[in-house]
């Protein structure tokens, strides 16, 4: 079992691959994968103006707002508009996008997965949450608030907003959450 800790104080930014904003990235498969060598990406995104997405050929993406009033996504010529906070939209990051912000700056989760390798699947809990990685596959919990604690193997540990567990193998434990925690799970293509 592998079992990582990843800590918001951590998460340096970085620019979009397009420049067009900062990228905090909180975990990839391959650990260390460079923007066109992952199989898998989470990553918060700052948002704080209109502008294009960038490309990634082969890539499904989900989105997530968890701060702010969401964004219009025109996605392949056609309009998202994204205004329910943490909910996950999927679309393909191969067509062309760009957002049009709502009502102000916002931050989004990111979730990228080659779907010619990989799938995942997220989704925004609350309360008590068991960790299961997929056989062969990963499962990465991000906190949205201060508080949430990962029970299982002795002491817990205490996660505040941003910081994630990151597991293949095994169970990890518990997630116990104050508030939410997007859930990510990726498995083999």
């Amino acid at each position: 079992m592998t079992v990582r800790i990843l800590r918001a104080a951590e998460l340096t930014p970085a620019p979009w691959k397009n420049g067009g904003g900062l990228t905090r990235e909180i975990a990839t498969g391959p650990e260390g994968a460079g923007a066109d060598a992952f199989d898998w990406r989470v990553s918060l995104a700052d948002v704080t103006a209109d502008g294009p997405f960038s490309a990634f050929p082969g890539v499904d993406r989900v989105l997530t707002v968890v701060e702010g009033a969401g964004m219009d996504l025109v996605v392949g010529g056609e309009h998202h508009i994204v205004d329910e906070p943490l909910w996950p939209h999927g679309f393909p990051g191969d067509l062309p996008t760009e957002g049009f912000l709502l009502g102000g700056p916002v931050v989004n989760l990111n979730v990228m997965y080659r779907r010619a390798r990989t799938r995942a699947e997220t989704a925004v809990v609350c309360g008590t949450v068991r960790l299961l990685p997929p056989e062969g596959g990963t499962v990465l919990a991000v906190s949205l608030d201060d508080g949430a604690e990962l029970e299982g193997g002795g002491d817990g540990v205490r996660l505040d907003r941003y910081e994630a567990v990151l597991a293949a193998g095994e169970s990890p434990g518990v997630l116990r959450t104050m508030g939410q925690a997007v859930l990510i799970t990726f498995s083999g293509g």
